[in-house]
């Protein structure tokens, strides 16, 4: 307790409106980002498996994220539960749209276990924080212990969206991103390296942008993240960057300034 009379020090986020001089204390150091919220879909843990996840992806994505913590980067992590369970699809199928939403916060736990399973094994300390209490197997989110962990040089796993029904994990990632005063929020692809006009998948033509606005992502509705997320980044200004992290060494090449990974979205 502080002694009467005296000043408590305030939580050392930083607030929106000082990324971009946090950014530039980065830039003085060889990074250009030095807090980092990183958005997975379930489908990235899925690699070539039809379902669930697979193990060599996992790996390949805890190494990755040591390489940037090795560098001196916090690091933040949304994860999705779309290999495992998606809510939207079951409610068509006669599953109350919140239940199955719920159904799906779980997949999002069972995906964060993996995630700190697999960064643990190779010495990346890790805590899993849940939007949902489930105190046996995960810490229940708290902004101020979130940050306190990035301090102690740890990666803080998000799961279970944002604890309600109807929002997704891209509006998670971006509502804990602006929580956690991230400098950039970067939205991790499975084999698709960026936003296009098209489906890159099934029109061979299609045209990958380097840079777009939120307002142009919105008007000609590309498939960066859903609306809201969206627009809660564009009100925040807060940058985003869509990429591929299969190719390893992708995000070590964004935090370090490489403007020729993915497409910048701000």
């Amino acid at each position: 307790m502080a002694p009467r009379g005296s000043a408590v020090s305030p939580s050392p986020v930083r607030p929106p409106r000082e990324r971009k001089a946090a950014s530039k204390a980065a830039t003085a150091g060889g990074l250009r980002y030095r807090r980092i919220l990183l958005k997975l879909s379930g489908e990235a843990l899925q690699g070539s498996e039809p379902y669930g996840i697979d193990f060599t992806t996992l790996e390949s994505i805890a190494r990755q994220v040591a390489d940037v913590v090795a560098r001196g980067v916090e690091v933040g992590m949304v994860i999705g539960g779309g290999n495992i369970w998606r809510g939207e699809p079951a409610a068509t199928r006669g599953i109350e749209r919140a239940t199955a939403d719920y159904m799906g916060m779980l997949a999002t736990v069972i995906n964060g276990l993996a995630l700190q399973s697999a960064m643990e094994r190779i010495g990346l300390h890790t805590r899993v924080q849940s939007a949902v209490t489930m105190m046996e197997v995960a810490e229940p989110y708290i902004r101020r212990r979130a940050i306190r962990h990035f301090e102690k040089g740890r990666v803080v796993i998000f799961v279970a969206g944002t604890g309600n029904p109807y929002f997704t994990t891209d509006t998670a990632a971006s509502l804990r991103a602006l929580e956690i005063g991230a400098d950039v929020l970067m939205m991790a692809k499975n084999r698709v390296d960026g936003v296009y006009d098209a489906d890159p998948n099934r029109d061979p033509t299609a045209r990958k942008f380097d840079r777009l606005t939120y307002m142009e992502a919105l008007e000609r509705r590309l498939k960066v993240m859903d609306t809201t997320a969206l627009s809660l980044c564009m009100d925040n200004k807060l940058p985003i960057i869509v990429f591929d992290l299969t190719q390893e060494g992708n995000l070590l090449r964004l935090v370090e300034g490489d403007d020729s990974v993915g497409t910048l979205v701000s």
